[in-house]
């Protein structure tokens, strides 16, 4: 067993820290193994090297993830999620630069390694689109709503030489994801850019990506065609969504992948790969689980 000081730093703050989720790390490395361990503990080394920075990140996610069980409780009882608009979620969460950055930035970031089914996602985008686009020498790409930036840094990583384009609404978005790739250090072939993808749209591309947006959106059917008309002939995309998760800022609700292909194949997408997983076994077979779905399109 290789060390890992970051991640055993991270599992003693969560011990200390967080009650709820003390056993938190300690859970999913027994379940994803030490090829997850060592990925994680790069990440905590590079992005949160200190103890401030970690208990920093641990209070975020704590709060992130306790607020998405409320509403997942809420959603099992009610079938449905709160009803919100674009506009409200935008203000409340997106332009609200403090909650971004003490507490859903944070979530998001260590969500991708502490939730298997949304780790599991990122190795099929890692293994699968992301070898894709270095085998066929991709030369750019934009990531559409890029949250904290791990898919960004995954492909800068991956395909050496790449330039990548970040798009968000978010301001503490940008500094959280430009500040993740500088530690990477790909800073020098990235950028983020605050702009809405469809009122500005993005050049004609040949790779895209965009990872968790659809369920952020009041009519996911029509931003999904605005995406089918950026990508040129040839070109493929990664897109992926939540289903049955009822996190604070998600409007739209899919139920099944079946829901997704179809607004995918309806926005004129071919749906050439396919991905999904779950976060666990139903609690009862009447309760929907909240599931990640990734397709890739051209």
């Amino acid at each position: 067993m290789a060390p890992t000081p970051a991640l055993d730093m991270l599992e003693a703050t969560f011990r200390s820290e967080s009650p709820v989720f003390r056993d938190a790390v300690a859970r999913v490395r027994r379940e994803l193994g030490e090829s997850w361990a060592g990925a994680f503990d790069d990440a905590i080394a590079r992005l949160l090297p200190d103890a401030a920075s970690c208990g920093a990140a641990v209070a975020g996610y704590s709060g992130f993830a306790l607020d998405a069980l409320r509403l997942q409780a809420r959603f099992e009882l009610d079938g449905a999620y709160l009803q919100k608009s674009y506009d409200a979620v935008r203000t409340e969460v997106y332009s609200n630069d403090a909650y971004m950055s003490d507490r859903y930035l944070p979530g998001l970031l260590l969500s991708n390694y502490l939730w298997p089914h949304h780790y599991r996602q990122l190795r099929y985008f890692e293994t699968f689109f992301v070898g894709e686009m270095r085998a066929r020498g991709a030369k750019s790409f934009y990531d559409i709503g890029v949250g904290t930036g791990i898919y960004s840094r995954t492909a800068l990583v991956g395909v050496p030489g790449a330039v990548g384009v970040g798009i968000d609404i978010s301001a503490a978005a940008k500094v959280f994801a430009e500040r993740h790739a500088s530690v990477f250090a790909v800073a020098d072939r990235y950028a983020v850019e605050l702009r809405d993808i469809v009122e500005c749209p993005a050049p004609e591309l040949d790779w895209l990506v965009c990872v968790e947006v659809l369920e952020h959106l009041e009519d996911p059917a029509a931003f999904l065609v605005a995406l089918r008309r950026m990508l040129r002939p040839g070109g493929r995309a990664f897109i992926g969504t939540a289903l049955n998760a009822a996190n604070a800022d998600h409007i739209y609700l899919y139920r099944t992948t079946q829901d997704v292909r179809s607004h995918l194949v309806e926005a004129g997408f071919n749906i050439d790969h396919a991905f999904s997983a779950t976060a666990g076994p139903p609690r009862q077979p009447s309760i929907p689980v909240p599931e990640v779905a990734a397709f890739v399109v051209s």
